[in-house]
């Protein structure tokens, strides 16, 4: 049986944690406790209402608390169990055996641990700013905001985007081009249709790129034929080449190699668009995130009539939400809605309503501010914990990190990583079929994916299965 937290004593809540607001300090207290063991696993917390007469401060200071620490999976929190200090699972210290069949390698449970690329961490999503954002939108929600409303999405939201993108990202981005999609997938089979209207059969994409957007553009009767990269980002100066009418890049930060496209050639895939009438489609999926010198603007700032940007809040806030915009060429805005459909289908209205709110009251900038030095720590952790054993590539930069590996060894590292309960992505995953490359055998790792309350141990587990 677990001792009671009144055991311990409330001034273990209280150690001075420098900078640091009431429920923020309450929180770093609370996970220091957790980690260095002062509160075991299992153990019971006051209430909420007790715990806050105690220390003198409101109970809603102390709810929020738990909540957090409960989303980051510091705490549990069930009906009658009370909140008590979550259980945590540690990473195997055996020597990695040799590779397992791959039936033996899937647990039919899942892997204990993740470092697969695409996700944000979820438990650093601001409840708090965004709860109180949603009750200033719904306060404020004019009476249309309850009907079918504009197939662009709520004027609002795309107001406060056009003035956030201009000055963050170097987006011209009139809120009347401006059309909402219910993320970055809904907004490429938007201009998927888009495209086939316009008579284009093919579309130039990097030749390592998310294999589900292939399949999208593919299912849409697109064909994809692979643009070759290099540390330099994509070779735009060989579209002049094909035969594509339309390309799609990911310039500030290109997934999963994670180089950047050069001023040249983004110039040069500017040219080529201007020269043929083709299409730029641009996935601006996480250009905030840029660590070591200030993010660069959007490539569709060269040319707004050529580029089409494409950008999402899965990675800046979290997936879930389905929050997606397309910043249309001027003359492409009446394409976009005959794609999109008569009506808004897509995420709600009082979903904009309160995305508009969080924007415009600074929460959005202090929240990307705060997770890019949140990922800028689990990088440079990460690539502490490697000690030089591979090479780390790719700019710094995003949620994500390439990390080479021997030639040929890339499948027996994840089988390994798959006996240490540890998900991981090969590079090679990423490769288009059509590809005419050098293999390349690496680790796409996503260091933003784990919880706090999981990130050394999965560290550990990853350290355990290099070779």
């Amino acid at each position: 049986m677990t001792d009671s937290w009144a055991t311990f004593g409330t001034d273990l809540l209280l150690e001075p944690v420098p900078g640091r607001g009431l429920r923020a300090g309450l929180c770093e207290a609370l996970r220091e406790a957790a980690r260095t063991g002062r509160l075991a696993p299992g153990t019971r917390l006051p209430s909420s209402r007790s715990l806050a007469a105690d220390l003198g401060i409101a109970r809603n200071t102390v709810a929020e608390a738990y909540a957090e620490l409960v989303a980051e999976g510091w705490l549990t929190a069930r009906q009658g169990s009370g909140t008590r200090v979550a259980e945590r699972a540690r990473p195997r210290k055996a020597a990695v055996p040799v590779p397992a069949p791959a039936h033996r390698a899937r647990a039919s449970r899942g892997p204990s641990y993740s470092l697969r690329p695409g996700s944000p961490d979820l438990g650093a999503f601001p409840r708090a700013a965004w709860l109180a954002a949603a009750r200033r939108a719904m306060a404020l929600a004019p009476n249309d905001a309850f009907g079918y409303g504009d197939p662009r999405g709520r004027i609002e939201l795309r107001e406060a985007l056009a003035g956030y993108l201009a000055r963050a990202r170097g987006v011209y981005a009139d809120p009347e081009r401006i059309v909402l999609c219910s993320g970055f997938a809904h907004g490429l089979v938007l201009v998927a249709r888009m495209l086939r209207a316009r008579r284009v059969r093919e579309l130039a994409v990097e030749s390592y790129a998310v294999y589900v957007h292939r399949g999208l553009l593919s299912d849409a009767g697109l064909r994809t034929v692979p643009l070759r990269l290099d540390g330099a980002g994509a070779r735009t100066e060989d579209l002049a080449g094909m035969s594509a009418g339309a390309v799609l890049l990911t310039p500030a930060h290109q997934f999963p190699t994670g180089v950047a496209l050069t001023s040249a050639r983004r110039a040069a895939a500017v040219d080529w668009a201007r020269t043929t009438g083709g299409l730029i489609v641009e996935d601006d999926y996480d250009g905030e995130f840029r660590y070591d010198r200030q993010p660069v603007g959007a490539l569709q700032g060269l040319d707004p009539d050529r580029v089409l940007y494409l950008g999402t809040a899965s990675k800046s806030l979290a997936p879930g939400l389905r929050m997606g915009w397309m910043v249309v060429p001027p003359g492409m805005l009446g394409e976009a809605l005959a794609a999109k459909g008569r009506a808004d289908w897509t995420s709600s209205a009082l979903d904009q309503l309160t995305l508009a709110q969080f924007i415009a009251s600074g929460a959005y900038d202090r929240h990307v501010r705060g997770m890019r030095l949140r990922y800028r720590r689990r990088r440079d952790q990460l690539v502490a914990a490697l000690d030089g054993r591979v090479k780390v590539s790719g700019i710094a930069a995003g949620l994500h990190a390439v990390l080479d590996l021997p030639p040929g060894t890339e499948r027996s590292v994840l089988q390994a990583a798959a006996w240490h309960e540890l998900a991981l992505d090969g590079l090679s995953m990423y490769r288009h079929p059509d590809a005419d490359l050098p293999p390349r055998d690496a680790l796409v790792v996503g260091y933003a994916t784990p919880p706090d309350s999981a990130w050394g141990p999965t560290l550990e587990a990853l350290t355990a299965t290099l070779p």
